[in-house]
């Protein structure tokens, strides 16, 4: 009894001290941390594998990928290969060599062309008068020539074979540039079809190329098929794709970029071996996508970034307008020299019309020195046309 009487005091006496207590489990704003996790995980993403098409970017932002880009830290400068450190010097060399241009600077005139000119007459007319300040040379790839001017004759140099959108389209303009770079007097350097024509008089085109110290190479980025789809990685890692350009093969270009186009072999190759219809199922035209990307990467501030050789694609087709004689009038030259705005259309989807002025040392001016395709049966009509080449 006593025991128990023990136990019941001992209990009564016991001081109960509370127990703890139990909080509620924290709330954590996990839907946070799920977001900015995945935002993370995304910019690492997008940084690292940067979208390879524009469409793909659209689905993150309808700026599409210069809105992604604006996000992004500026990708890390990559090293130079020891090859483009060699090729970089040379053309850094050759281009701050001054010109040397007198009042015997000569304009280099490079036909290039499968046969004998149709146009010989014209141009003889248009050369009467102004011999000392222009040089002459033919590229014949098919046939022998037969000249029936004065001014082109003894002017064939050395032809190989050239076959359309291969690199031997490069190859005949490079040997071309070869031959007129020999004469120190040849400041400047124009390509020519056989199917081209002038559109003002000899004065008028020479101090048009000869007072202005850029060269007019046509080069602009087309995202489609027939601009960026070309693109081969092989090209990597001298070529990158966002420096992948197109243009009009008719250049005319001063006397330091013919030396540089002449000197490079690092572009040149990857175009060679890389662009080549039908290669990884791509049809590239080496003519179309050398000497644009070559100017874009080497020196971009010295180009026009247009043709001064007009041609008309506004039927959108395979080939370009051609002229017959019926459709040469006054009217025709009138429209043609009257443009002093560059067009291009791209070849994707959106068919994006990119338009910038023709600007010749700051000023606006006519955009077109030579026009191109006319049928040969259009002669006697341009000589007609432009009988008095002194009025043009």
């Amino acid at each position: 009894m006593k025991t128990g009487q023990a136990w019941r005091v001992g209990m009564g006496d016991m001081q109960i001290l509370p127990g703890p207590r139990h909080r509620p489990p924290m709330k954590r704003p996990t839907w946070i941390i799920v977001l900015v996790s995945l935002v993370t995980v995304f910019l690492i993403c997008a940084y690292m594998y940067p979208p390879q098409s524009s469409a793909a970017c659209y689905v993150f932002s309808s700026r599409g990928c210069e809105a992604i880009s604006n996000w992004l830290p500026p990708a890390p400068a990559r090293e130079l290969t020891d090859e483009e450190l060699a090729s970089r010097a040379v053309i850094r060399d050759i281009l701050n060599t001054p010109p040397t241009k007198s009042e015997k600077s000569k304009i280099a005139f490079m036909f290039l062309t499968p046969g004998s000119l149709p146009f010989e007459k014209l141009w003889e007319k248009f050369f009467h008068g102004h011999e000392g300040k222009f040089s002459v040379y033919v590229h014949a790839s098919k046939e022998k020539t037969v000249h029936l001017s004065r001014y082109f004759v003894n002017r064939d140099i050395h032809s190989d074979q050239v076959i359309w959108g291969k690199i031997s389209m490069v190859d005949a303009e490079r040997r071309l540039l070869a031959h007129a770079l020999k004469d120190p007097a040849n400041q400047h350097f124009v390509l020519l079809s056989d199917s081209c024509v002038p559109l003002h008089n000899f004065d008028y085109i020479y101090n048009y190329l000869m007072h202005t110290n850029i060269s007019f190479v046509d080069c602009f980025q087309d995202p489609g098929p027939h601009g960026n789809g070309r693109y081969s990685e092989h090209m990597l890692p001298e070529i990158e794709k966002k420096d992948f350009r197109k243009g009009a093969q008719w250049f005319s270009m001063k006397r330091q970029h013919a030396v540089i186009v002449m000197a490079d072999t690092l572009y040149y190759s990857k175009f060679r071996d890389y662009c080549k219809p039908g290669l990884e199922g791509r049809n590239c035209i080496a003519d179309e996508h050398y000497l644009p990307t070559f100017f874009h990467i080497a020196d971009p501030g010295g180009i026009a970034n247009w043709s001064i050789t007009h041609v008309d694609w506004s039927e959108r087709k395979w080939h370009p307008k051609s002229y017959k004689a019926r459709d040469i009038t006054k009217q025709l030259v009138k429209n043609i020299t009257s443009i002093d705005v560059s067009v291009h259309v791209t070849s994707d989807e959106k068919k994006e019309v990119q338009m910038w002025p023709c600007l010749w040392n700051g000023e606006q001016r006519p955009c077109y020195l030579f026009a191109r395709k006319f049928y040969p049966e259009a002669l006697d009509n341009l000589l007609m046309l432009f009988s008095n080449y002194t009025t043009i």
